[in-house]
């Protein structure tokens, strides 16, 4: 069942249009990949579900509720939660201040108690980065960075994560581990909706891939019909496969 639909969504930004009539669908407990040449309009489309930006025209429904006019706030509360491909963490704050940030505004939309170092220092040994919990985040590598973005948006309790470009800056090891947790989130129940250009880690771990070229989705379907289709082929390499040349 689908827990995120995307249904006839244009963005145009004057006169270009950044999203062409975009439809695609991300089932629940499962890690998608939306991916494309850069430019294709993939962060745009996170824009539009996360409530950033306002579509020129189309519809988003998360749990088949429709939250295309939606406030922000409002689809956090529903279970909408995003890493962003330019890290957004507070420099002069520690890691582990960095997520109980976090903890704090989610717990506080919900009217619970303040967070404790406690529940902070579980979710940074989840994503692997306990190690730096005292140092400051201006301060940390941006392999290390991109986990403690993901250490943030699970405070929030996601059913829904939006991930941009999150494996940039991680070494070939911390990639597989990265990918063995993303897994376990789905597992967990947990949907998560991934732009990355580490073929790798999306053909390893995504069980369906939607492709974005020029704002327009050109193919859906699990990566190894992906990996073989003359369109996909053609938008990241510039030809196709076995063709004549």
């Amino acid at each position: 069942m689908s827990l995120l639909s995307v249904d006839d969504v244009t963005v145009q930004f004057g006169g270009v249009t950044a999203v062409n009539h975009a439809n695609f669908a991300v089932d629940a407990g499962t890690v998608t990949g939306l991916i494309g040449p850069n430019g294709a309009g993939k962060t745009t489309c996170f824009n539009v579900i996360t409530g950033l930006q306002t579509p020129t025209s189309g519809r988003v429904f998360l749990d088949g509720h429709d939250v295309t006019r939606a406030a922000v706030s409002r689809r956090a509360r529903r279970g909408i939660g995003r890493t962003f491909q330019r890290l957004e963490a507070f420099g002069s704050l520690t890691v582990r201040e960095n997520v109980r940030a976090a903890l704090d505004i989610h717990h506080g939309m919900l009217g619970w108690r303040r967070s404790t170092d406690t529940a902070a220092d579980r979710l940074l040994e989840r994503v692997g980065i306990a190690a730096h919990a005292d140092q400051r985040a201006d301060a940390i590598p941006t392999g290390t960075a991109r986990l403690l973005e993901l250490a943030r948006a699970l405070a929030c309790d996601p059913r829904l994560l939006l991930l941009d470009e999150p494996s940039s800056g991680l070494d070939e090891q911390e990639t597989k581990e990265f990918g063995h947790l993303l897994l376990e989130l789905a597992d967990e129940g947990r949907t998560v909706l991934m732009v990355e250009h580490d073929m790798d880690l999306v053909m390893s771990v995504c069980s369906t891939l939607h492709v974005l070229d020029f704002g327009s989705i050109i193919a859906s379907g699990p990566p190894a019909e992906i990996r073989t289709d003359p369109k996909v082929q053609q938008a990241y390499l510039g030809y196709v496969e076995g063709a004549a040349s």
